[in-house]
């Protein structure tokens, strides 16, 4: 038998994509590995004809013959598996958590819908990275959800080396759910056979809140009933059946299974052939049925189903230990879960309550206790009450917009009334009550009515012989529909008054109502002075440069823009529906026209050619189109005005053709009939953006948020209304240049804030000012300060053995920690160089004899975070600290110009010193001096003779140890037991190079 190997990719898009180019490789596949694109395989497989042989699908329906006749299964389907547990157990409700790779998201997914389809209620199916917050939220939610009482998590192990298991655990952990109201069950370990006999994980040995942790985790894997893992390969070895020359523990745990799944295939190849059939996937599944054979190291049954039949085992730690012990036995072949000698040791002394039997009833249904009866009537009258209440709710709001449409400020349907109809040629402009009292002519309220009342009879008309009518005071625009297109105003026609009354947008001219009387209809919209946009372009009097065109463009691309974003298609857009107001603001108008015909069953209108060189090709190849348009016939239609608007001629003006010509020309291509637009009328992205808007295939058109973003870009990005554009640059120019001095004055002082700020971390307040003032600062005596240094044992040690950016992030971490304790207290940290690390009260600011007690007090506090601080590249090497503490004299001061510093000078400065360095590892070494200045304040220090000791350069003294204080709680680090004479710097050496030696080897175990 010859094989392949073939990769498959995490992502699952990307893994059936490289499924699809599986077809020509091989006569039958092992695998998929992702149970997310397992249906899409099977389909693949039933069609090419090619048997798939799966782990991992997850699906009921894969196992119907009828439906995938390719697909056989090598272990039983993991939610079997799973049900049986949960049936033993009554545990009914479950939570879901995956890790956030497709591979496992989606078999979350499908795991949830196969478990729902069993009638079990899923409470939660989430996802999680590394990030903290994702878990922690996650954890809370299930939490909250209250029910659960079993997660399943769909990640690596973290036995095998899983590391958000890992994390997910020790969080569960810290938020307290591994404490036995949860239990965990890993989904992976259910593919596999996990080694489980005198078998010790590392994983959980070296981590005592893991451990604990596991304690709440149920591993469920299949049996090894023949042999362990480790057995089996070895021997497998030993027959070169492998010729690899890895230990058992260094290949993948899926091994054994893909070992079967190929073991499999060749059985059913050897009865393929003794049939006398073909390698059909159709004849290999089938050949699979009701097959025994001796798997890696368990017994596989293949049923009449083609489902692989074996054993699994639920096995538990002991709460303590390292090893997972055979609890219970899984027996898939008659659906029981058997005890198996060893009860389950549970975090709390006893399981999760369990859930009601009717879970696992598929003849009941669970209500939770209630009269289903009861709750059926209940929700019947609920039902009915329901039904009424929108029912009348209906009627009533049917009545309210009824009366909406003919009363009240927003009303809809409009009257002769409403409406004064005038003469426009007449009525030149709007004249007013104020215009008129501007009159020389009128002297008085009398003359001024008579004067209004000549001149409204000179403008009036009828509304038979004039489009253009006063409304609440201004000129509104009536586009009249034709005779036989409305006869009475529909109840669906309505709604779409309602959504048009309810667009509102600078470029879309507004629908003021709907005029219906004496036989007439009309749309109602604003007058707009300067026509349409099309009679603008035949004005020669109007001067159009590139601003002023593209001023008009950007206008109609804002318009359709929001128009689309409301989904409103025109349906009707061309030049003459496109009005520019007084201020060559443009507006669209005759939007909805098509959907009121429609809604009306008007019939269909008859077109000139002229009138169809905005439509799209589409459209007029097609007598069945919408009659409310399209979106990307709109786009082509704009693409025909950007062309007007551009050579500032009409649509196809330049071909010289009759239009009937080029309608047909159109509509069949080839040659396909455009526009041409010669190169320097406009930018050359304008006339490319106009050529992708009038493209052949309308899903290569552009949409009108992409067209608004080219056109910006054509622009440049600048404003393009043209009457405004010189006031709102005057008007921007003056507030952007207040706003860029505020700006810069509000930086100015957050930089000169910063500044003042790291200059005080520095240097004392005091010394800063004097600095920063250019005065000369005086050396300062202070007779009374107590000084603290403070070292980390075995730092040459741990530098040598570690990256110097390790070694950075040590001293940062553990410094930035000591730095929080110092806000705390009364003192000023001096510096610190290397390990060493320096504070000094008293001074620069003097605090009587307090000096003493908040060194103390601070090295107490700093002594007692050291003890839980561990290193992030190390944090099994315990990191211990020694302390040295004198009072005493010095004199302070600063030295140098560049990069000053302020330095304490005195024999206190060097005896402290000295005290750290003759020091014990967890110690504060106090000097004579500093004891005295303690005992006398009576706050109960403890203190501890050491003995005499020899300090370099001061001889012998009697020193102490500062060991707690009366009412200090926080625990304190227990310093190492040494004896006279022991060389304790060699053995702290000794036992930071075992640590990080045994780190080392764990680290190269997991890289193999």
């Amino acid at each position: 038998m010859d094989f392949v190997v073939l990769q498959e990719p995490c992502e699952t898009s990307k893994a059936l994509t490289t499924f699809v180019y599986y077809e020509k490789e091989a006569d039958a596949i092992v695998g998929p590995g992702n149970p997310g694109y397992c249906n899409a395989a099977t389909l693949l497989g039933k069609n090419w004809d090619k048997a798939i042989f799966s782990w991992a699908c997850i699906n009921y329906e894969l196992d119907r013959i009828q439906s995938f006749p390719t697909f056989a299964r090598i272990l039983p389907s993991p939610t079997r598996v799973l049900y049986a547990v949960l049936k033993y157990f009554s545990w009914a409700n479950i939570g879901i958590v995956s890790s956030n790779e497709d591979i496992w998201v989606d078999t979350a997914s499908k795991l949830a819908s196969s478990l729902r389809s069993q009638g079990l209620p899923i409470g939660i199916v989430a996802s999680i990275g590394n990030n903290d917050t994702e878990m922690e939220n996650t954890l809370r939610n299930i939490q909250n959800a209250g029910e659960i009482k079993v997660i399943i998590m769909c990640m690596h192990s973290v036995l095998i080396g899983g590391e958000k298991q890992l994390n997910f655990l020790l969080k569960a952990y810290d938020m307290g759910l591994t404490s036995g109201s949860y239990v965990f069950i890993p989904y992976d370990t259910l593919l596999y056979s996990l080694p489980y006999s005198n078998i010790s994980y590392f994983a959980i040995l070296n981590n005592t809140k893991l451990r604990t942790a596991y304690d709440a985790v149920l591993t469920v894997t299949v049996a090894s009933d023949l042999m362990s893992f480790n057995q089996a390969f070895n021997k497998a070895k030993e027959q070169q059946e492998l010729t690899v020359s890895q230990d058992a523990q260094q290949v993948s745990p899926l091994f054994g299974t893909i070992y079967n799944g190929l073991y499999l295939l060749a059985k059913a190849m050897h009865n393929t052939r003794r049939a006398g059939q073909w390698f059909s996937g159709t004849n290999l599944a089938f050949y699979t049925r009701n097959l025994t054979f001796t798997g890696f190291n368990q017994n596989i049954q293949i049923d009449s189903q083609g489902d692989g039949q074996t054993n699994y085992v639920i096995l538990d730690t002991d709460g303590w230990g390292t090893d997972l012990y055979l609890c219970y036995l899984v027996d898939l072949g008659s659906n029981m879960v058997r005890y198996a000698g060893r009860s389950i040791h549970y975090p709390g002394g006893s399981s999760p309550s369990a859930d009601s039997s009717c879970w696992f009833n598929p003849k009941t249904i669970c209500t939770g206790g209630v009269d289903v009866i009861y709750v059926i009537i209940v929700f019947a009258i609920i039902f009915i009450f329901i039904i009424g209440a929108i029912g009348i709710s209906l009627l009533i709001r049917r009545r309210i917009q009824q009366l909406q449409l003919v009363k009240g400020p927003n009303r809809i349907l409009l009257t002769l009334e409403d409406l004064s109809f005038i003469n426009p040629q007449l009525s030149k402009r709007k004249i007013t009550l104020e215009e008129l009292s501007d009159s020389k002519s009128v002297a008085d309220e009398k003359s001024m009515r008579s004067a209004e009342h000549s001149v409204n009879s000179l403008a009036t008309a009828t509304h038979e012989t004039s489009n253009v009518a006063v409304y609440e005071g201004d000129w509104v625009w009536l586009k009249k529909f034709e005779k036989g297109q409305f006869k009475e105003v529909k109840q669906s026609t309505t709604k779409i008054f309602t959504k048009m009354k309810d667009l509102r947008n600078e470029n879309v001219n507004p629908f003021l109502g709907f005029f219906c009387d004496c036989g007439m209809f009309a749309v109602v919209t604003e007058h707009c002075s300067r026509g349409s946009l099309q009679d603008l372009l035949r004005n020669d009097d109007v001067k159009l440069d590139w601003m002023f065109k593209s001023s008009l463009l950007l206008d109609l691309i804002k318009g359709m823009k929001y128009l689309h974003h409301r989904e409103f298609p025109h349906g009707r857009l061309k030049s003459r529906n496109c009005v520019v107001d007084g201020r060559f603001v443009l507006k669209i108008t005759d939007y909805g026209f098509n959907e009121l015909l429609e809604s009306q069953k008007a019939p269909k209108e008859e077109h000139s050619p002229e009138d169809l060189f905005w439509t799209a090709p589409e459209l007029l190849r097609d007598p069945e189109s919408p009659r409310k348009g399209t979106f990307k016939g709109d786009v082509y239609s704009f693409a025909i005005i950007l062309q007007e608007v551009v050579v500032r001629g009409a649509p196809y003006c330049m071909l010289g053709l009759p239009p009937e010509e080029i309608i047909r020309k159109v509509k069949k291509p080839p040659p396909m009939c455009r526009p041409t637009v010669a190169p320097d009328q406009a930018p050359l992205e304008c006339i490319q953006l106009m050529k992708q808007c009038w493209s052949e295939q309308p899903d290569r058109r552009p949409a009108f948020d992409e067209i608004f973003d080219q056109f910006k870009l054509i622009n440049k990005g600048k404003k393009t209304n043209i009457i405004d554009s010189m006031l709102r640059m005057l008007e921007q120019y003056s507030s952007n240049l207040e706003d860029l001095i505020r700006e810069r004055t509000e930086e100015l002082e957050v930089e000169k804030q910063r500044t003042e700020k790291l200059l005080a971390e520095m240097l004392p307040p005091s010394v800063a000012e004097a600095l920063k003032t250019g005065a000369s600062v005086e050396p300062e005596y202070f007779d009374q300060v107590t000084i603290y240094f403070s070292d980390i044992v075995g730092f040459t040690t741990i530098s040598s053995l570690s990256d110097p950016i390790e070694v950075v992030d040590l001293l940062n971490d553990l410094y930035t920690l000591f730095d929080a304790v110092l806000c705390n207290h009364d003192v000023y940290k001096v510096e610190t160089i290397g390990d060493a690390y320096m504070v000094a009260s008293g001074l620069p600011k003097r605090n009587g004899n307090k000096h003493a007690a908040e060194i103390a007090n601070m090295s107490l506090n700093i002594l007692s975070s050291v003890g839980s601080f561990k290193m992030r590249h190390m944090p099994e090497v315990p990191v211990r600290i020694r302390i040295g503490i004198h009072s005493g004299s010095c004199v302070a001061g600063v030295v140098g110009l560049t990069m000053p510093r302020y330095c304490l000078f005195g024999d206190t400065v060097n005896t402290a010193s000295r005290m750290e360095s003759t020091g014990l590892p967890y110690r504060i070494h106090v000097n004579i001096s500093t004891v005295k200045i303690l005992q006398s304040l009576n706050e109960g220090y403890q203190i501890e003779v050491r003995g005499k000791t020899e300090l370099k350069g001061k001889g012998v003294e009697e020193t102490y140890w500062l060991v707690g204080k009366t009412n200090f709680t926080k625990p304190l680090p227990k310093p190492p037991e040494i004896k006279a004479g022991d060389n304790w710097q060699d053995m702290v050496t000794e036992e930071i190079k075992v640590i990080f030696r045994k780190a080392n080897r764990q680290v190269d175990k997991l890289k193999i």
